[in-house]
């Protein structure tokens, strides 16, 4: 009984990654998954600026918005 059942387990999974493989994934790339890109280092380092930047500033400009309406 278990032995049937490894067995099925077994090429379900390499079924799996046999398709996985053949529909535009590599297996596993690290930083496949991710909406952008991580080879080019200069725009990253932008990209990173601009996300990190605009949610540290965003308390500051929220506040001067406030203070300025009167």
């Amino acid at each position: 009984m278990l032995g049937t059942i490894s067995r099925v387990s077994n090429q379900f999974g390499r079924n799996v990654m046999k398709n996985f493989v053949r529909n535009g994934s590599h297996g596993g790339v690290p930083g496949e998954n991710l909406p952008f890109n991580i080879h080019n280092r200069t725009r990253l380092t932008f990209h990173m600026m601009w996300f990190i930047g605009s949610g540290m500033s965003a308390p500051f400009l929220l506040l001067w918005y406030q203070l300025s309406k009167k």
